[in-house]
């Protein structure tokens, strides 16, 4: 892929020459990974891509066929107890315990070795920081989905990992569940401030919870970036239709002035709040959900967006509570995300004359250099 991947300074936790074979087939290919202190760093990814076996290797329970993991810059493997015990993990289902939220809770801490009025102050401790304080007498076989997650990620914390590993914690929840946890989720693990690798496949999920981005497809990562960038500005094909998007467009600057900066894109004038000098070539794209439409011909409000132009309707797709539409505009294509509700006000179809509006300011753009 062309995605450039980031370096990651002095990184707390890194991989180099990683690779992952079984019976014949390479199931994940990584020449460099690593993850800053602090960080929460989500590897997106299609069912079968690699996410999960390579963070079993980064969290040292699987051996990978070829290369190493450090810790700190110091390597490490799956056999060095030291290492591992600084290592937490949540998994897709929560396995609970028998018995209290408190007994598993403390489940980790008794076994190793911690007194119980240790564990208790402990335990309090960390059911307050994942909002379920005073809970350590409530059975664990009553609680909902939601509120077993958390128990499974206080389990976590109470060892106070320098590593926490979350394997697709949420990919068993409700829609509406699954965005309220992610956000408690991505609150919780900004606050521990520890290195965390999360796995999923749903980019909004990762979005609300990551400070960058990793995208693998067939056991190699692909794209590496904070979530604006990765999500909003692909590069090529595969990534756009991954993350529901056409390719980004190319451009060049003719001008910057009243703070917007001007691109020509193959005789479509773009305008953005992105900076960049005169004369430089770069990428430029918006996501679909931030494109309005209009009949061709309306009278737009006023104030309305900086960029607007009329656009051939190429393609309708539904997509789950919304439609996709994809325009054409002299040889650029890009997309529009719209209601069904909207889509039929509008009697979106192929063909259709239609203005899309857009802030400036929605405009993600880079420079190709």
């Amino acid at each position: 892929m062309n995605a450039s991947l980031a370096v990651v300074a002095a990184p707390a936790v890194c991989a180099e020459d990683l690779r992952v074979t079984y019976r014949g087939r390479t199931v994940v290919d990584v020449p460099s990974i690593g993850l800053a202190s602090g960080e929460t760093y989500a590897l997106l990814g299609a069912s079968g891509a690699g996410k999960s076996t390579l963070l079993r290797v980064l969290g040292l329970l699987e051996r990978p066929t070829h290369g190493r993991v450090l810790f700190d810059g110091s390597p490490v493997g799956a056999g060095d107890l030291a290492a591992r015990r600084r290592i937490a993990a949540v998994f897709q289902k929560p396995y609970l315990l028998r018995g209290t939220v408190g007994d598993n809770v403390a489940y980790g801490l008794r076994l190793r070795g911690m007194k119980a009025s240790q564990r208790a102050v402990r335990v309090a401790a960390v059911l307050e920081r994942v909002g379920l304080a005073g809970w350590q007498d409530r059975s664990a076989l009553t609680l909902s989905g939601g509120e077993a997650q958390r128990v499974a990620l206080a389990r976590a914390l109470v060892l106070e990992p320098t590593f926490l590993l979350l394997d697709e914690p949420l990919s068993y929840m409700d829609p509406l569940l699954k965005r309220s946890l992610s956000l408690e989720f991505a609150a919780i693990l900004a606050g521990e401030h520890v290195t965390s690798l999360y796995v999923t496949h749903d980019q909004d999920e990762a979005v609300v919870v990551a400070d960058r981005i990793g995208v693998m497809r067939e056991g190699r990562l692909v794209a590496e970036g904070d979530p604006d960038t990765v999500l909003g500005l692909p590069p090529d094909e595969w990534l756009a239709a991954f993350v529901g998007m056409e390719p980004s467009l190319r451009g060049r600057v003719t001008a910057v002035l009243d703070g917007l900066s001007e691109v020509e894109c193959d005789g479509v004038t773009i305008y953005s709040t992105v900076q960049v000098p005169v004369g430089t070539s770069v990428l430029v794209a918006v996501r679909p959900e931030d494109v309005t439409l209009y009949v061709a011909g309306a009278l737009l409000p006023v104030g309305s967006a900086r960029n607007h132009f009329e656009a051939t309707v190429a393609e309708v797709r539904p997509q789950g509570g919304s439609v996709h539409v994809t325009l054409e505009r002299a040889g650029v294509r890009f997309a529009a995300a719209v209601s069904r509700a909207a889509a039929s006000e509008l009697g979106i179809a192929p063909g259709q004359r239609v203005i899309a509006v857009f802030k400036a300011t929605a405009v993600r753009m880079r420079s190709e250099n």
